[in-house]
């Protein structure tokens, strides 16, 4: 039976220009596609978030760009917390699908692999 489950990444874009913030985003999209074998007709909805630095671009036009053109996507600002990784995309992935969660590969790139140790909102 399908259920729907999270699917999560984070990359970190390499400046603040909506060609940056979409490039970053796109890698990211393309090799959580890729690990999870995604079918876009199989995602419910798709949630970007940006860090407060980044204000140049939507992180989801890179979905558009990839040919996600039936999906639900949303975009918001991270709170700023003082020390926190900048310039840092994240998405959640919200996945119709027969997977156990161990199965699902969730992916962080470009120095974002310390979110997952000390900041419990990322894990």
């Amino acid at each position: 039976m399908s259920v729907c489950r999270g699917i999560r990444g984070a990359t970190v874009a390499k400046e603040n220009t909506a060609e940056a913030i979409q490039a970053a985003t796109r890698e990211l999209l393309a090799q959580l596609i890729d690990a999870n074998q995604i079918e876009e007709r199989d995602v419910a909805a798709t949630y970007f978030t940006t860090t407060p630095d980044l204000n140049a671009g939507f992180p989801a036009a890179a979905a558009r760009q990839l040919g996600w053109t039936s999906t639900a996507l949303m975009g918001a600002s991270e709170i700023a917390v003082p020390g926190s990784l900048l310039r840092c995309v994240r998405v959640l992935i919200l996945y119709n699908t027969d997977k156990e969660p161990r199965e699902l590969v969730n992916l962080y790139l470009n120095g974002t692999n310390a979110l997952r140790g000390g900041d419990a909102y990322s894990n």
